[in-house]
């Protein structure tokens, strides 16, 4: 007996007998969701956008951002190696940017795309940002931590990987 003390913290919704609790649990990755996919489709374009950076040379150029950090960097090899085509790694540093983030947006392949941006932001943070001192000052490492519940947890509403689901998913049954 609990003498008047209520047990039940919560009120259920008439959503299925889920509480508002229940509720913020199961939209709490949407918002990291939309902020990471915006993000990513947003550096995507702007690098695909500016002329300057896809050179291999010259003031603003990947080329020469890459050379500028190579000695700083934690791995510096990585460096090297995307400096044998300054251009082709910017363009691929786009692209891959662009389907992550459109991946995470749509929640198409959720935890592939996740993957994507956790490898992406891992390989900035290596190179890019390593020198930054403090370390908290790299923003690279932040997305990097932001991506692990994604990569974890998938888009588990308001995806297309959710509404692929409920397609296979056999009428009147749960998988």
């Amino acid at each position: 007996m609990t003498h008047g003390m209520r047990t039940d913290t919560h009120t259920p919704y008439l959503d299925g007998g889920r509480s508002w609790r229940d509720n913020a649990t199961r939209y709490a990755l949407l918002p990291l969701r939309v902020f990471l996919g915006v993000t990513f489709i947003y550096a995507g374009l702007d690098k695909i956008t500016n002329s300057a950076f896809m050179k291999s040379s010259g003031a603003g150029s990947i080329g020469e951002t890459m050379r500028s950090v190579r000695d700083s960097s934690a791995i510096p090899a990585l460096v090297d190696l995307a400096l044998k085509n300054p251009t082709g790694f910017g363009y691929a540093i786009a692209f891959g940017e662009l389907a992550v983030g459109i991946g995470t947006l749509v929640g198409l392949l959720s935890r592939l795309a996740a993957l994507g941006g956790a490898l992406i932001s891992l390989s900035l943070w290596l190179t890019m940002s390593w020198a930054s001192d403090p370390y908290y000052y790299g923003n690279d490492l932040a997305y990097l931590m932001a991506w692990l519940p994604l990569v974890l947890a998938g888009a588990p509403v308001f995806s297309l990987d959710a509404a692929l689901r409920a397609l296979r998913r056999p009428a009147g049954g749960y998988r």
